[in-house]
């Protein structure tokens, strides 16, 4: 009995040193897990890197004050706040993507852990917090004065596991046999850039197109996530990139943008503009819709028109929340945009100011909101070119439908990437030592010829080379060069034999002034 006691003195002892005094209340024993939490943060933390100024390829960028972004001050800057640090989060509880190099990623995790600190701040808070760590940047495409906008939805489509005589429009997950652009220089798949697949003998070969793929190139490798009844459904999906699939149990597969085929993306809107099929005032995913249903042929053929084919995964099978982005979290309907995702870093806040079509297809109001990049697709390309996420079903989708304008884009860089600071704190260049003044040539001019003898005078000219030249000898015989002209200051000689006339400026003209009364004194009137 003595023993088991001891033996539990010991045990107790050893735990009480290990987890330290176990009377705590409620909100001290969560002290210690969030200092575990912090330290797990820190231990992906990178060593402070010195960042390389901002470069951004095909770009403008123009610093700008906060009083330019028109509509800032009465943005919503809380909810543009939690979409900024819904980011933030995994950023920070990542390691950075390999081969990631660029100055914003690094930037944006400063600014991160302070937005973390910051916690759900009120409006004003936030503002505070956006112009305290940020500086606008008014950015374009080179040699373009605005950016483009348009948005996407999530839709809502009936569908099943397994194909039937109803549904039999298959959704394909990526082929393993894709191999992703060679260029690509960010993380994920890029968006541009040709995708190609390796034969069997090794060799690297473009994608399938999409009418390859319509004719069967992929069939047989069980790749559908599941089938779809509707064709327009299906370009509805390749184009919002991410839908809600209800199953025939009620269960919802949400499946989101993976890859694409390396085609360039060309909009069905455009094709059937430039055919004439639909004019370009009624243009409309709904009225694109109707076309297809009342042209089943000619559509099939329309579609194979655009070659770019997009493929899918699966996100997950609930209906609890909005679609997930790139980034890997859910967006915010009307704060998150899809971006190109190859020049800008998930997490970037873009303030966006553009007249857009929100109470009706034909009215445009005024839309000024900070919005943050969380997405990105294959048809978005740019620097100034962003796809403004508007949420699920079929009101989403009137939103996203009547939207392509042009827009302002600012986007925020982080203070330490400021280009206006790194300017003044650039040192200037050491000042040029100052030149000894050089002699004006027309005052060696007239040093050289202004003393000048006359035929009956006893004293000799002297030539250009310093040497006297004989007395009386023939003033032809000696080229004089082309004298200076000046509006200013003419001098004569009053004798009218000598007719050398010095035209000189500045200090030159008492030279020759001088000149011309010596010769007055020094000897007698050419006859």
């Amino acid at each position: 009995m003595y023993q088991r006691l001891r033996h539990a003195i010991v045990i107790v002892t050893v735990v009480t040193l290990l987890l330290g005094l176990p009377a705590q209340s409620g909100q001290g024993a969560e002290r210690p897990r969030t200092r575990i939490a912090a330290r797990s943060i820190e231990l992906i933390e990178e060593p402070t890197l010195r960042l390389e100024p901002l470069k951004l390829p095909g770009s403008t960028l123009e610093p700008i004050d906060w009083s330019a972004l028109d509509g800032w001050a009465v943005d919503d800057h809380a909810a543009a706040f939690a979409t900024f640090l819904a980011s933030c989060r995994p950023l920070l509880r990542t390691m950075p993507p390999k081969g990631e190099k660029r100055p914003m990623y690094f930037a944006l995790r400063h600014v991160c852990r302070d937005a973390l600190a910051v916690g759900q701040p009120a409006d004003e808070q936030a503002r505070i917090f956006f112009e305290n760590n940020f500086r606008p940047l008014r950015i374009t495409k080179l040699g373009e004065r605005a950016g483009f906008l348009t948005g996407y939805y999530e839709p809502i489509v009936d569908g099943s596991r397994f194909p039937t005589g109803i549904f039999k429009v298959p959704i394909f997950r990526r082929p393993r046999d894709l191999v992703a652009p060679l260029n690509r220089t960010g993380p994920g798949f890029p968006n541009r850039g040709q995708s190609l697949r390796r034969t069997s003998s090794g060799q690297l070969v473009p994608y399938y197109d999409r009418g390859e793929i319509l004719d069967g190139a992929l069939d047989g490798r069980h790749l559908e996530i599941c089938w779809i009844k509707d064709p327009t459904d299906a370009l509805a999906i390749q184009i919002e990139g991410s839908a809600r699939v209800r199953l025939e149990d009620g269960t919802i597969l949400r499946i989101n943008y993976d890859s694409h085929n390396g085609y360039p993306f060309i909009p069905l809107s455009r094709i059937l503009i430039e055919h004439h099929l639909i004019p370009r005032e009624e243009m409309s995913l709904e009225r694109i819709r109707e076309w297809i249903r009342a042209n089943p042929e000619s559509a099939e053929e329309i579609r194979r028109q655009n070659r770019s084919f997009m493929f899918f995964r699966i996100a997950g099978l609930s209906d609890d929340r909005e679609a997930v982005g790139a980034q890997g979290i859910s967006l915010t309907p009307g704060h998150s945009v899809a971006v190109d995702n190859s020049l800008h870093v998930y997490g970037t806040p873009f303030f966006i100011q553009a007249g857009l079509p929100l109470t009706s297809e034909k009215r445009s109001v005024g839309f000024h909101r900070l919005m943050i990049a969380q997405d990105t697709g294959s048809a978005i390309v740019g620097p100034a070119r962003a796809d403004i996420y508007w949420g699920a079903g079929d009101q989403a989708g009137q939103f996203a439908g009547h939207i392509h304008h042009p827009g302002n884009f600012a986007m925020f860089v982080p203070r330490e990437l400021d280009p206006v600071e790194a300017g003044a704190q650039m040192p200037l260049p050491p000042k040029r030592p100052l030149a000894a003044p050089a002699k004006p040539a027309n005052i060696e001019i007239a040093q050289r010829w202004s003393l000048r003898e006359c035929r009956t005078c006893n004293t000799a000219e002297p030539r250009l080379d310093g040497r006297a030249k004989p007395l009386n000898a023939s003033r032809t015989s000696l080229q004089q060069p082309k004298l200076l002209e000046s509006k200013t200051a003419e001098i004569r000689t009053s004798a009218p034999a000598p007719r050398l006339v010095t035209v000189v400026a500045g200090p030159a003209r008492q030279i020759a002034r001088n000149s011309v009364n010596q010769a007055k004194a020094g000897g007698s009137r050419r006859e």
